[in-house]
């Protein structure tokens, strides 16, 4: 995710930076940061809305009840719901207000085929429904057996792979959701930039693109120019890791190593809206070990990504001698949410799911 310049514009009267705006989000404005409050607002709410705080379709709070809450001038508000906008986050409802965009129109997800037995009366009605509806819209049986032979056989050839695709300066993105895909997906898992993905739709068209939320719009519309489908997985909350980094004392020095560039910067601009200059903050690639290096001197606690923690401990091991203190290592152990995995399995027509899955939400889907 890119952070966004945008005027900070006049503020209002000070208030406390620690505001609720719905159960279980909080937004941190730091008034006399150098990073424009518009910058900070806007990357909270790309997080919130990726690891689906604000579901799709939910609707944001207003420009005023935003001024009250931050502080921040109704202006910049506004300017941070028309960036959102334009990059594909949110829509407009004119008289209604602003909400988390929903691609369309979410459907529920049915039980896998291994529930069919104690669930048969109501998938039966279901079916019977949907021939209904086709029949009542004026098709006879034999179109609406081929529209749905057609959705199904669409289906399938969407089944056929998973792409995931991210910007090229940011694959790290990518690379982090395939980890976690190819373990759990029976079908081929490929990492492909946005900058390539026409050219590998042109070549065959058959798949599902998967990315996160900050990207899903150039990719839906890509999606659909070449008939496949387009899904935002939902990312980790990162509960612990934000809860563990609001305990810390101040003066303290954090650093955070990451594959995705992407991550770092967001993360960055989120742990200062949280504290402020209380908390040093340093970042990494753990493929530039001078940096890295640096990195671990200095810091107190190191949070990491799966890809990153090997590099980690091995640059420790190596230059054990030349730390004065060893770091606490916190590796964040998935990034992406609990649900979205199962989700997905279900979107791409793979049955049963996963030990431990619980009733989720219903996926965004274009």
């Amino acid at each position: 995710m890119t952070n966004r310049e945008l005027s900070p514009g006049p503020k209002l009267r000070r208030v406390s930076p620690d505001v609720q705006v719905r159960a279980g989000v909080r937004f941190h404005i730091q008034q006399e940061s150098d990073i424009p409050a518009s910058t900070q607002l806007y990357n909270q709410i790309c997080f919130a809305i990726a690891a689906r705080h604000y579901p799709p379709g939910h609707r944001l709070p207003s420009t005023r009840q935003l001024a009250m809450q931050t502080g921040l001038h109704r202006n910049t508000i506004s300017k941070v719901y028309r960036q959102l906008e334009n990059d594909g986050v949110v829509e407009a409802m004119a008289g209604s207000g602003i909400y988390v965009r929903d691609q369309q129109k979410p459907r529920e997800l049915k039980a896998p085929p291994g529930l069919r037995n104690r669930l048969r009366p109501d998938i039966d009605r279901e079916v019977r429904q949907c021939v209904d509806g086709l029949l009542n819209a004026g098709c006879t049986l034999q179109q609406a057996r081929e529209l749905l032979t057609r959705e199904i056989d669409w289906r399938l050839r969407c089944g056929a792979r998973v792409l995931v695709s991210t910007p090229r300066e940011d694959i790290g993105a990518s690379l982090l959701i395939a980890e976690e895909l190819v373990p759990v997906l029976e079908v081929p898992v490929e990492v492909v930039p946005m900058e390539e993905l026409e050219a590998v739709l042109e070549s065959s068209s058959n798949g599902t693109v998967v990315t996160s939320r900050y990207f899903l719009q150039p990719v839906e519309e890509l999606a659909q120019r070449f008939g496949v489908r387009a899904v935002a997985v939902d990312l980790n909350d990162f509960r612990h890791e934000l809860d563990l980094l609001k305990e810390l004392r101040s003066g303290s020095c954090v650093g955070l190593v990451s594959i995705s560039p992407g991550i770092l910067r967001a993360a960055e601009v989120i742990l200062h809206s949280m504290r402020g200059n209380e908390l040093l903050v340093m970042t990494a690639n753990p493929d530039v070990g001078s940096r890295l290096l640096a990195l671990l001197r200095a810091a107190s606690h190191v949070l990491c990504d799966r890809p990153s923690l090997p590099l980690v401990e091995q640059t420790l091991r190596q230059n054990r001698a030349q730390l004065m203190r060893l770091p606490q290592v916190h590796c964040a152990q998935s990034y992406l949410g609990a649900s979205t995995i199962d989700l997905l399995r279900k979107e791409i027509g793979l049955s049963g799911q996963r030990d431990g899955y619980a009733d989720p939400e219903t996926m965004q889907v274009g």
